[in-house]
Order: structure tokens, then sequence, then C-alpha cells
């Protein structure tokens, strides 16, 4: 007897074979507000995750913000497998980029390749709001 996966997949519906085979469902087209976000309080601050999930496009997609407390940093400098955006848009800060810091404040943005190391830190007197924007084709 045929279970309700098998059912669906055999209805050819893309969503179901797609869970059907073991892969995560793709992101809805959705409006999320900020009290919507998932929630995590951290030493750092606070992060909120938006999206996260495949797209038509891509493998994975994260986007979050992070309101990082004065003189914090969310991890020491690292590196992943997925390119980043970030923007930063309250406060000001420091970002590195394979090695090398840069002064930055509301309107700056960074963009860094898979695998290459970057970090932030907070190195003023108020916190910082930055959005941030991972994928992996």
């Amino acid at each position: 007897m045929a279970n309700r996966r098998d059912l669906l997949k055999l209805a050819g519906l893309p969503a179901f074979s797609a869970l059907a085979a073991g892969a995560s469902p793709k992101l809805p087209d959705a409006t999320v507000a900020a009290g919507q976000a998932k929630l995590s309080k951290e030493s750092f601050g606070e992060q909120r995750v938006y999206f996260e999930g495949a797209t038509d496009q891509v493998k994975s997609m994260t986007a979050g913000s992070v309101l990082l407390k004065p003189g914090a940093e969310p991890h020491p400098p690292h590196e992943h497998p997925e390119e980043e955006f970030l923007l930063i848009t309250e406060g000001t800060g420091e970002i590195t980029m394979a090695g090398k810091p840069t002064k930055v404040a509301p309107g700056a943005m960074m963009y860094v390749a898979a695998g290459h190391t970057h970090g932030i830190r907070n190195t003023g007197k108020t916190p910082m709001l930055f959005y941030y924007y991972k994928w992996q084709a």
C-alpha cells in the first residue's frame, strides 16, 4: 500500500516531490516584519533571521540582521562557503577583510566571496545595526 509521500510524489506536485526527495522546501514569497523574524539573544546582541532556505535560483539563502552591542563582535574573523553582502544601517564599527580593517558607518556595504576571511566589530558607543544576506548557488 502506498504512503502519503509516495502519492504526492506520483501526483507530480513539485514542492511535494522535492520534499519526498529529501530537499528543503523553497522560500515562499513573503514580507516579514522585524517582530516576525526568528530572534535569538546572544552575548554580542540580538540576531534576527528573516529568511532561510532554498530559492528557485540558489540552494541556500539566509537574510537577517544583527543589533551589535558596543565593543562586541558576533564572532572572530571567519570564512564560510556562502557569498555575503552586509549593510550597516546604524552605528559605527570596523569590518576586517583578509586582515585589513576598514571603518564603517550607516550606508556602508560589504561584499565578500565564499571562502574569504572577514569579520565585523562595533567600535562605537551605541548599538550597531547591520543586515546580512548570504547564499550558496
